[in-house]
């Protein structure tokens, strides 16, 4: 990596730590040449501490150290990226990562379609969402429905008009959303079924 260390006075360059599975942001540091070639060297990220003047590798002290996995250059040749594997939580604080989030999983509008459907559940309004009136009839009926939006994206699929058979496809996976909560599952555990048929 042709990385400049030179554009500031100071050396450093920032390094965004960023979970390599999850792809959550987890922290922020500051890499000088000598941080940058420990880390490649023992694939645990080291940073120079700002305030305490010297190498720092994350994780010394507490534990929870951050394992390499990869590194990227930016367009500049001044920030690095860096795809880590943690060892408990980042922040100094206790926190998974540095905004005091949750290093969890986003499958993007899948996630939200999922907290969606667990909020309409959790409320029980069955009067005004769909989701609530199916979920009160039990676990038989959102299956059930799951199998008539299968079949009906099936019958699309032997079809050529796309754009039905998108929307069948829409609503099977919205109602497969609903079956798997109604089984306590999510996405993840899918996620996970399938990392092991990958091995």
């Amino acid at each position: 990596m042709n990385i400049n260390f030179n554009k500031n006075n100071d050396g450093l360059i920032p390094a965004i730590i960023q979970d390599a599975t999850t792809k959550n942001v987890l922290m922020l540091g500051y890499m000088n040449e000598e941080a940058f070639l420990k880390t490649q060297a023992t694939k645990l990220v080291t940073f120079f501490s700002r305030t305490k003047k010297r190498l720092w590798t994350k994780g010394e002290e507490s534990g929870h150290l951050l394992h390499l996995v990869a590194m990227k250059l930016d367009c500049d040749n001044d920030t690095l990226l860096i795809q880590v594997t943690p060892n408990g939580p980042t922040c100094h604080k206790g926190s998974a990562t540095c905004w005091n989030e949750e290093n969890t999983p986003n499958y993007g509008f899948f996630s939200t379609l999922e907290t969606t459907i667990a909020e309409r559940v959790a409320q029980k309004n069955t009067e005004k969402s769909y989701v609530a009136s199916l979920f009160a009839k039990g676990i038989s009926k959102v299956a059930q429905k799951v199998g008539e939006e299968a079949v009906e994206m099936v019958i699309e699929a032997m079809d050529n008009n796309d754009a039905l058979f998108l929307y069948e496809s829409a609503d099977l996976m919205f109602h497969y959303l609903m079956l798997l909560q109604a089984k306590g599952f999510t996405l993840k555990d899918i996620e996970t079924e399938l990392k092991k048929r990958q091995q």
